[in-house]
């Protein structure tokens, strides 16, 4: 008894020193990463929030003792600001709008793709991926001369129809969805290729047994695709969504907010107040009332995504 006693005693002393030094190694190997994240992320982050309390602007560049504590004014200026309100119901129309629509057109082309019918796979997987690691502003200064009112080639096209030309971007009414069109071509092939993983990870048994249960195209894709693809098309959402609250380049480089500020994101006012007027407390204001909003809709989806696993 003794002897198993010491025996256990030693198994234990030395399991344990084993785990200290995988745990030794853990953070040895971690800690080139731990440090960049802390010094490019943790650390800005930090400084912006505590900025975001204060007047910082272009004087406190040149003497930081300029910089003046105001507590919760900024925040308080922002919810007086009535181009805050205008920039917020442009981003939430571009989330609402442009999200599903990118959503519903990445699975589209997943499902085009995968199909078996689907000649030439991986190109078409190529053709429909290259938009997405194409530089946005240049897909968007392209796309500004595709919707030139006089030159470009969408109303050369439509004036063979008979349609009159149409300003695409200097219409109030119309330059949002020309913007989302174009964020939609530019951003639904990343999604497809999600999409197309889900897919081929559903069992093919399940069509075949509906197809012999006498079940059609459209019965399997409402009994068995969507709800096989449930949890991916969470993960779809929840990124489509996160990215199309920060939209910045798009209405920058095509209309810089206009006409009217028909265009204008929470995104490219904060850029115009921390670097056209350098009102850096300000616009780390706005930014963190940015990350709330992200930062609810995230969880939101979080908890319905644990429900349906539930």
């Amino acid at each position: 008894m003794v002897g198993g006693k010491k025996i256990n005693a030693m198994s234990k002393q030395i399991n344990k020193q084993k785990r200290e030094s995988h745990t030794a190694a853990a953070w040895l190997f971690l800690s080139p990463a731990l440090t960049a994240i802390f010094i490019f992320f943790v650390i800005p982050v930090v400084s912006a929030l505590i900025m975001s309390f204060t007047d910082f602007d272009i004087y406190a560049l040149g003497n930081i003792s300029y910089v003046r504590f105001m507590g919760f004014q900024n925040y308080i200026r922002i919810l007086e600001t009535p181009l805050f309100w205008i920039a917020m119901k442009n981003t939430f129309y571009f989330v609402i709008v442009g999200a599903p629509f990118s959503v519903a057109v990445s699975l589209g082309a997943a499902l085009m793709v995968n199909s078996k019918l689907a000649r030439f796979k991986p190109f078409f997987r190529t053709v429909y991926f290259l938009p997405v690691v194409t530089s946005l502003v240049a897909v968007a200064v392209v796309w500004r001369y595709l919707f030139h009112p006089a030159h470009g080639l969408l109303n050369y096209a439509l004036g063979y129809f008979g349609v009159a030309p149409i300003d695409w971007l200097g219409n109030p009414d119309i330059a949002m969805p020309a913007i989302i069109a174009m964020s939609v071509w530019k951003n639904f092939g990343y999604n497809m290729l999600i999409f197309i993983a889900g897919l081929q990870n559903i069992p093919e048994e399940l069509y075949e047994a509906s197809h012999m249960d006498g079940a059609g195209g459209w019965r399997q894709f409402i009994d068995i695709t969507i709800p096989m693809l449930a949890p991916t098309s969470v993960f779809v959402v929840m990124i489509t969504v996160i990215g199309y609250f920060q939209l910045f380049a798009e209405p920058y480089v095509m209309t810089e907010g206009g006409p009217m500020n028909a265009t204008t994101s929470i995104v490219l006012m904060m850029y115009e107040q921390g670097f056209r007027w350098w009102n850096m407390g300000f616009a780390a204001a706005i930014a963190f009332i940015l990350f709330a909003v992200i930062l609810f809709f995230s969880v939101l989806q979080m908890v319905f995504q644990k429900r349906m696993q539930s």
